[in-house]
């Protein structure tokens, strides 16, 4: 009786611990890419793109009706030599994917867009869309000084999903799809 009761203890402590792992088949951990700032006649623009965004249990839980939401954080700060950096614009643009199973179709909301939801059949396109920024207004050029030095900040958390019914509460280390990127940190001088 006793032996069935520690085996039981084992097999239970090696699924707890190999759960939250299941996310990642691969070590291949997601990371910001393809960073770009430039500039229109009026506004500083940023591009990037996530790699690594999307692991198969993502795609299993969109198609049985859980959206995934990727929020991008981004924050540009003005340099100033032996003084605290001052912060100039900071932003939080979110990107939700969605199915609809019965039109079989993907829905991609993004923040940064006023007409609505981007509408695609291909899974690939849809996730394509998620993992891109393309011409985000960070701040108008009239508010950077010429030849003054600045940063720009962008990190990526991806995916939160927790155990249904707030059974967390109950097993708090289990979080699923729980990841981010590292910020990445761009210099440049205007």
């Amino acid at each position: 009786m006793k032996s069935c009761a520690s085996a039981t203890l084992i097999i239970l402590l090696s699924l707890f611990f190999a759960l939250p792992s299941s996310a990642w088949a691969t070590d291949e951990k997601p990371y910001l890419a393809d960073i770009l700032l430039t500039s229109s006649q009026t506004d500083l623009l940023l591009f990037c793109t996530i790699q690594n965004s999307f692991v198969p249990d993502m795609i299993e839980g969109v198609h049985n009706g859980i959206p995934v939401t990727f929020t991008f954080l981004v924050k540009l700060e003005k340099i100033i030599k032996n003084w605290p950096d001052s912060t100039l614009a900071e932003m939080t643009i979110h990107h939700t994917l969605a199915y609809d199973p019965i039109k079989q179709r993907y829905s991609v909301s993004m923040s940064e867009r006023t007409t609505g939801a981007m509408v695609t059949d291909s899974i690939d396109k849809a996730m394509e869309m998620m993992s891109e920024l393309n011409g985000i207004k960070i701040i108008p050029l009239a508010e950077l000084e010429p030849d003054k030095p600045y940063t720009l900040h962008v990190k990526a958390v991806l995916a939160e999903k927790t155990l249904p019914l707030n059974l967390h509460y109950i097993v708090p280390f289990i979080s699923l799809w729980d990841f981010e990127t590292d910020w990445r940190t761009i210099e440049f001088t205007y």
